[in-house]
């Protein structure tokens, strides 16, 4: 009788795959990747047009004797590591350090672990796409490069274990640009004026906005422009110039790709977007079902694709059909048409079985993994639903040559939110009365609700919007968005305070390394376009080694200027006027994960540290004593006085000596403006370069 071995990349797989297949089938796990690049050195032969010189990976050699002991038992060996580049260069590795034999080897991939698509792929096995795997070993060669050209010198420049990363520097970049946008940013007053009006023969008032003319929108910028508005309304009669009823429709959301799952669930579960991939993986590798035995839930999770096949659709809207009504299934299919083609061998990420609801396997899983589970089975279920439907009313009032504006919106059909609403929709605004109103309607107005508001600089980065930015800019690919924002988390150039992301001083030191003596590496477009160019491999329309060849020669340029510069701007240790209590010497400036110390320069006798407390030359606007930088817990730079906890100051913006001329208060740095720190006095000048 024949034999099979069937190799996967967990052993989580195993247990899942193992009951779907005969007893002529060994199911077999090769734990990831079992070669690379070794870490001692750079790994690619220069010389030699680029070749990479691949090492067992350490630990693995106990897997891949197992692994071949079991290979030559077989008559057939099935590489079924998952079903991207990555999964490819996996089975490609595999295949020559098992020195498999081509005749007995072949590749199968499934989008979901079930059992019906994993015996189909047993039906239908392949050669290994080379294409794939090419873009893997590109992408592999061009992260090495920056990292291990880059890495020793942040280290040489900043003292301590620093890197550089293709795409981290990119994600640190887009980051830091934020902040700086946001410490430039100039709040501007703006007003916003409500009217309290009696409808005759109803109870509660109407709230109506101020529009502006009748013709025209307008924006209420200071007091006095709200004083001469009022002033002449303070006599006119309010009355309903038009109603206009319409109807709209809000269309159903697309199922989730990798990267809106990771948005989706940071905002609606407040998960990072690591513990969303964990998560997902686990749903997709296989979990017990009570009475089902151990069966993967959901479709793999690396995809950016919105696509469903046609069995998962026809599915859906049968069940539908059969739980909320005909009424509620789409017309036609949702797919989208992806603009790239990048890895749409996949579908949306869906439940393996629409029928196995949240509710009914809640008992099987996690608290986590149901949540998450429940997030993707009614975001499917949704896409496949009819758009919902509102009946709107908009009503415009005159007052004088002036306007105001009542709208409301009611939900005429529910289509698709009768199963889901997107976590951060904005709530619809209801008047109940606007449905009594009518063009005779009589108005008389109880008061005015004049409010002033300042504009708000844009917002921090959090988790979910530097996964989408980097998705809409082209950067990374759906299995690197988690990774990218961990690595730049745990090296601490940024860090999070609840759900935003601020840079730290560390980071701003790196991110000015790279703009300064690598723009191109930091550059968007550049590594927007890269990713442009892997995926042409994949398609087979650019050899690996071209990509290669076109970006090493000025890698290794910017290298050689950048060690000559930095030699020069070497950081020395910076001997400081504190005394160490210790030992007598004046202590040194240290650069530390978290940024600035200080230490003694007699380490190791000496061992004694303590915060370093930088000066900026201005006095304590409460106390006045000095003004020092100081750091939250998590790293985040901020201005405080060094009289701290007896004196409470603290600014995020650098304050500066001058007082505003308007209001004697302090002011702040913003960009190349000086600004009042008090919004409302709203004082600005432009700091004047020294010559």
């Amino acid at each position: 009788m024949a034999h099979y071995l069937v190799i996967v990349e967990s052993p989580a797989k195993v247990k899942t795959i193992k009951k779907f297949l005969g007893s002529n089938y060994t199911v077999a796990a090769s734990q990831g990747h079992v070669r690379d690049l070794p870490k001692s050195q750079l790994g690619i032969d220069v010389e030699n047009d680029y070749e990479p010189k691949y090492i067992t990976i350490r630990g693995k050699g106990e897997i891949l004797a197992t692994l071949r002991k079991e290979a030559k038992k077989s008559d057939k060996v099935y590489l079924a590591t998952d079903p991207d580049r990555e999964g490819e260069a996996i089975s490609w590795h595999l295949a020559a350090a098992l020195k498999l034999d081509e005749k007995k080897m072949r590749r199968i991939t499934f989008n979901e672990i079930t059992k019906n698509a994993v015996k189909a792929s047993l039906k239908a096995p392949r050669d290994i796409d080379m294409d794939l795997v090419d873009a893997q070993q590109a992408r592999r060669e061009l992260d090495r490069m920056v990292g291990y050209k880059i890495s020793p010198l942040l280290w040489a420049k900043v003292k301590r274990g620093l890197s550089a990363g293709r795409v981290q520097s990119v994600a640190l970049r887009i980051v830091a640009d934020r902040e700086a946008e946001i410490d430039a940013f100039i709040p501007e007053e703006y007003w916003s004026l409500d009217a309290q009006l009696k409808v005759k023969g109803e109870k509660r008032p109407l709230t109506a906005k101020f529009y502006g003319t009748e013709k025209k929108k307008m924006t209420i910028h200071s007091k006095e422009e709200m004083d001469e508005i009022l002033k002449k309304l303070e006599n006119e009669e309010f009355q309903i110039t038009d109603i206009k009823n319409s109807e709209r429709t809000r269309k159903a959301p697309l199922p989730f790709t990798t990267s809106t799952l990771q948005q989706e669930a940071a905002k609606a579960l407040n998960f990072g977007t690591q513990k969303t991939m964990r998560i997902a993986q686990q749903l997709y590798e296989g979990v017990d079902i009570k009475g089902n035995g151990t069966v993967g839930v959901i479709t793999y999770l690396r995809t950016d694709s919105t696509r469903i096949s046609e069995e998962a659709d026809a599915a859906a809207r049968s069940y539908i059909a059969e739980t909320y009504g005909e009424a509620y299934v789409a017309e036609g299919t949702k797919a989208k048409s992806a603009d790239k083609k990048i890895q749409d061998a996949h579908e949306a990420i869906r439940p393996t079985d629409i029928t196995r609801t949240p509710a009914a396997i809640k008992d099987s899983l996690s608290r986590d993994q149901f949540r998450l589970y429940q997030l993707i089975w009614k975001r499917f279920t949704a896409s496949r639903m009819q758009p919902a439907k509102y009946e709107t009313t908009a009503v415009k009032i005159g007052a004088g040559e002036y306007c105001f504006t009542v709208s409301t919106a009611r939900v005429a059909f529910d289509g698709f939110r009768s199963v889901y609403v997107e976590a951060e929709e904005e709530k619809e605004e209801s008047n109940v009365l606007v449905g009594h109103l009518s063009m005779d309607s009589v108005l008389t107005k109880e008061e005015f609700d004049p409010k002033q508001h300042f504009t708000q600089p844009p917002a921090h980065y959090t988790e979910a919007s530097l996964v989408k930015t980097m998705e809409e800019l082209g950067i990374g690919r759906p299995s690197t968005y988690a990774p990218t924002i961990s690595l730049i988390l745990g090296r601490r150039y940024i860090t999070k305070e609840g759900k935003n992301l601020y840079l730290t001083e560390i980071g701003e030191v790196v991110n000015n390394i790279m703009k300064q003596s690598f723009p191109s590496i930091v550059d968007v477009h550049f590594t927007a376009n890269m990713e442009g160019l892997l995926d042409m491999v994949e398609e087979g329309k650019v050899p690996w080694k071209e990509v290669i060849r076109n970006f090493y020669p000025d890698l290794e340029e910017a290298v050689e200027i950048a060690e000559k510069e930095l030699e020069e701007v070497k950081i020395e240790d910076e001997v400081t006027d504190v005394i160490c209590e210790e030992c007598g010497r004046n202590m040194v400036i240290k650069y530390g994960p978290h940024g600035k110390f200080l230490a003694c320069p007699g380490f190791p006798e000496c061992r004694n540290t303590k915060p370093y407390l930088e000066k900026i030359g201005v006095p304590c606007p409460v106390c006045g004593k000095e003004v020092v930088i100081r750091k939250t817990k998590k790293g985040r730079k901020y201005y405080g006085c060094e009289d701290n906890p007896e004196c409470e100051f603290m600014s995020w913006q650098k304050p500066s000596s001058k007082k505003c001329p308007e209001c004697g208060g302090y002011m702040v740095e913003k960009g190349n403006k000086l600004v009042c720190a008090d919004e409302k006095c709203g004082y600005v000048e432009t700091i004047k370069k020294e010559d």
